[in-house]
Parts: structure tokens; C-alpha cells; sequence
């Protein structure tokens, strides 16, 4: 089993726990890992058959846009289901940074892993 890797993905949506942060956007970073089975599409050269990181990308962008969240938590939960149903990703890891939230740091953020990884992954990472 392969990964799709989407790094240093860059969203702007209204998100935050502080009235104030309920009236601007901000930016939100985010770096993802999505397994997959290359094989079809690399013998192939057919897009249709692997993960097509650009409409996952637009997909995260579209969906910061119509949603807005109290906590990083929320929007990370509910990006990795809508992700992993309409994308079809059994597995995904899933890194979220805001930047700028605390002064003394230049970003906090979590890491969520949704999904069963498969084997052939997970036996080359353990």
C-alpha cells in the first residue's frame, strides 16, 4: 500500500473559540498522508484510478469555506470524514497548525489518524 502525501496545505475559514475570531479568517496549515494502492494508476497513466490530490485540495479548501468552527479539534474530525467518505480514503493521517494563536509559539495544532491502516503500510512502520 502507497501514500498521497499534501503538504503545507494553506485554508483560510473563520475558526476559533473568542468572539473576536468569530468575525475575521484565518489561515489554517495542513499536511496529510492518504493511503492507496498506486499500482492501477502509475500502469495505466489514469488519474481516475489513484487519489487525485487536486480535488482533494480544492474539496479542503471548499469546505473550510461553507463551515465554521469554535475548535481545531471540530474542523480536523469533520475534514477527516468528509475526506474519507466522499474520497473513498480508508486511511488518512491528518496534521492541522494555526499559526499565530499563541504569541510564544510559532504554531499549535493537533495530528489525527482516522481509518485502518493496511498492513502493508503498517508493517513498514511499525
Amino acid at each position: 500500500m502507497d501514500r498521497i502525501l499534501i503538504e503545507g496545505l494553506t485554508v483560510d475559514t473563520v475558526i476559533g473559540v473568542y468572539d473576536w475570531e468569530r468575525t475575521i479568517t484565518q489561515s489554517l496549515s495542513l499536511d496529510l498522508s492518504l493511503a492507496t494502492d498506486i499500482r492501477p494508476a502509475a500502469a495505466t497513466d489514469d488519474l481516475r484510478l489513484t487519489l487525485d490530490y487536486a480535488a482533494i485540495c480544492q474539496r479542503i479548501q471548499q469546505f473550510a469555506n461553507e463551515h465554521q468552527f469554535a475548535l481545531v479539534e471540530t474542523f480536523a474530525e469533520r475534514l477527516a470524514a468528509c475526506l474519507r467518505s466522499e474520497f473513498s480514503i480508508s486511511w488518512l493521517r491528518l496534521t492541522l497548525r494555526k499559526p499565530g494563536a499563541v504569541p510564544q509559539a510559532s504554531s499549535v495544532g493537533l495530528e489525527i489518524t482516522r481509518g485502518k491502516l493496511p498492513e502493508a503500510i503498517e508493517a513498514t512502520h511499525s
